[in-house]
């Protein structure tokens, strides 16, 4: 039960985007998957053998570059962090040389695949006359394009962007720029997300955190209580209803 609270911020990739999309639908891929593991293995074997693990580095690097850059103090944009850990899990797989391949994935990830729940919470969520938010790492212009591919840019109002202040999650300071927009204090905002070192800094921030936890892995951080877990985008609706 979360109570009191008058705005639901969500975390955008991995919560309401699925980040695994870029790779998993991405046609060049597939075929250059194939090409290199032909030899070996049927093209289904080559496609499922390195997919997903070309998939899990991107994203790992992404996020690890994220952070050894706020810890730098050399801040640059999510899509250029997004591009150099591409550039990284491309090389690890030996697929460095394809630059149309590059390009594509990377075009793919301004067009991400909602969960397909995204939506109906949403929708939901904003009936019970909450605002429904988005403070993401992402550009704006990466957020404004994955939403409008979704249909889910009028059921977010407003898409909050780190660059405002150049620091990524989980620095204090990126939950206090939602804070501040919105006019609430932490207290009010339910903040949800996927990512538990990101449930983690919102809750020690003060919002009211809960995690997305949709392989009901068990919880992380102990040191920042979360306030519910969830397995769904579609259980949230319920739990703030009866607050």
């Amino acid at each position: 039960m979360i109570k009191d609270i008058r705005a639901c911020v969500f975390d955008a990739y991995g919560t309401l985007l699925d980040v695994n999309s870029a790779v998993a639908r991405n046609a060049a891929l597939n075929a250059a998957l194939t090409a290199v593991l032909a030899k070996t293995k049927t093209k289904t074997e080559a496609r499922a053998s390195l997919s997903a693990p070309l998939s899990q580095l991107w994203r790992q690097k992404q996020l690890e570059y994220t952070w050894t850059r706020t810890l730098m103090n050399r801040y640059a944009d999510f899509w250029q962090v997004t591009e150099e850990a591409l550039d990284f899990a491309l090389k690890t797989y030996s697929l460095d040389g394809d630059a149309e391949l590059k390009n594509s994935l990377l075009q793919s990830y301004l067009s991400l695949t909602a969960y397909p729940d995204a939506a109906q919470a949403l929708a939901q969520i904003a009936a019970l006359d909450l605002t429904t938010a988005i403070l993401s790492n992402g550009t704006p212009h990466m957020l404004q394009e994955a939403l409008r591919a979704n249909q889910l840019e009028e059921l977010i109002d407003p898409c909050l962007s780190v660059d405002e202040i150049r620091i990524y999650k989980p620095d204090p300071r990126v939950y206090q720029l939602a804070s501040d927009r919105l006019g609430l204090s932490p207290n009010q905002i339910c903040f949800i997300s996927s990512n538990p070192w990101d449930v983690a800094g919102a809750a020690s921030f003060g919002f009211k955190a809960v995690r997305i936890s949709r392989q009901n892995s068990p919880p992380e951080y102990a040191f920042a209580a979360t306030h519910a877990h969830v397995s769904t985008l579609a259980e949230l609706p319920a739990l703030l209803r009866t607050a």
